[in-house]
């Protein structure tokens, strides 16, 4: 077994279970480990401390296990996915008839760093961040067939753009299971085209299902405004909740069609949505002020820290918009889903643009992923998307 040496000192956050062990942290390595083999981590003293994957970069350790006796086989694949499964079950997210689309196993926060699988109706969505994922893909995909025990029949594999490109690991997306066709899935009761082939992250938005529940229950009568709407999640969900009218924008042509095609199927010939594929800066600059709900969810505006003040200053811009349009008595929902930006660096952004128009501002909610997005408590950075609901005077 390789062995990565920490530096003096270094053990430190690893005592309080965290997940990681940095580049900088390591004194010396016994070995020459390839991308993705597990490795054992000791302390300066020789004592073990952790196991995980090695990669070359920044995260150098994803820690799997804090303990020495713990072999990283088929049977702990297997542990880990029940764990994470049953916990979906005891908090009433799986195995319910009006909602089969959850997250199964979200990284650090299922102790599976480097690691997702969402699951759609009968199709489960796995995707590697690590190239030790990467390479065990098999054997998780054989232990979640024996962890959901006929629940599903296809495990798509969809990890192109998300695993490191200097690891020369060439991933295909793929079927490694099944070969289905059928991606519709359903969402509290409303039904979803799910675009796993071409579609964002694996294929939809899981984490916002909480957040657009909540939109459904303040969109009665409303004029609705959904920015960056991508599959129309929060169209959907406002039409169910008897909105006058709902307007969906998004600069790609072809989330505007997914968003209509998922319009058409739980509304079919409902004239009240409207979409448009056009820069969500320029829809804004145009449009009136014939919205009182405007939902503001844009994509991660800083990937890294080094993009942050950047990011800052977009959100500030895209929320002074809102505020400048939104008919009093509005309410806003806007969020945050850049890891790089804290709650306090996005409630700075949004509280300046609101000063920035002079208007009155109450917070009605403060938003956070959903319960199947858990954060694993020694893992602060695993909580990143933010969201704020705001009345507007």
């Amino acid at each position: 077994m390789y062995k990565i040496i920490l530096k003096r000192g270094k053990e430190e956050s690893l005592q309080r279970f965290h997940p990681w062990v940095f580049s900088g942290a390591i004194a010396r390595i016994e070995g020459e480990p390839e991308e993705g083999e597990v490795v054992d981590v000791y302390t300066s003293q020789g004592e073990f401390i952790a196991k995980g994957h090695w990669q070359i970069g920044s995260i150098a350790v994803r820690v799997l296990s804090f303990r020495a006796d713990e072999a990283i086989d088929t049977d702990f694949w297997k542990r880990r996915l029940a764990t994470a499964y049953a916990m979906r079950q005891h908090i009433g997210i799986a195995g319910r008839s009006d909602n089969n689309t959850y997250r199964l196993v979200h990284g650090e926060g299922d102790n599976l760093p480097g690691l997702v699988i969402d699951i759609y109706a009968r199709t489960a969505v796995m995707q590697a961040h690590s190239a030790g994922m990467h390479l065990v893909r098999m054997q998780i995909a054989a232990a979640l067939n024996e962890v959901m025990q006929g629940a599903i029949d296809n495990i798509y594999y969809k990890s192109e753009t998300t695993l490191p490109f200097k690891a020369d690991l060439y991933p295909e997306n793929g079927f490694l299971q099944g070969g289905s066709r059928d991606n519709v899935a359903t969402e509290y009761g409303l039904q979803f085209h799910i675009d796993w082939l071409k579609g964002q992250k694996t294929g939809f938005f899981v984490d916002q299902r909480e957040n657009r529940a909540l939109l459904e229950r303040y969109a009665h009568g409303r004029s609705v405004l959904n920015m960056f709407c991508y599959t129309g999640g929060f169209s959907v969900y406002a039409m169910r909740g008897g909105a006058k009218l709902v307007h969906s924008v998004d600069s790609s042509a072809k989330a505007i069609d997914l968003t209509n095609k998922n319009i058409a199927l739980n509304f079919p010939g409902d004239e009240r949505h409207e979409a448009y594929a056009e820069d969500a800066f320029k829809y804004l600059d145009r449009m009136g002020d014939q919205y009182d709900l405007i939902i503001l969810d844009p994509p991660a505006f800083a990937k890294h820290r080094d993009a942050l003040r950047n990011a800052l200053q977009g959100y500030r811009k895209l929320n002074v918009k809102a505020f400048e349009k939104i008919k009093p008595g509005g309410i806003l929902f806007t969020f945050s889903c850049s890891q790089a930006v804290s709650k306090e660096n996005f409630r700075t952004a949004v509280f300046t643009a609101a000063a920035m128009t002079g208007r009155s501002v109450r917070i009605l909610h403060q938003l956070t992923q959903p319960a199947d997005h858990p954060v694993n408590i020694y893992h602060p950075e695993g909580e990143y998307l933010k969201g704020l609901v705001l009345y507007v005077e």
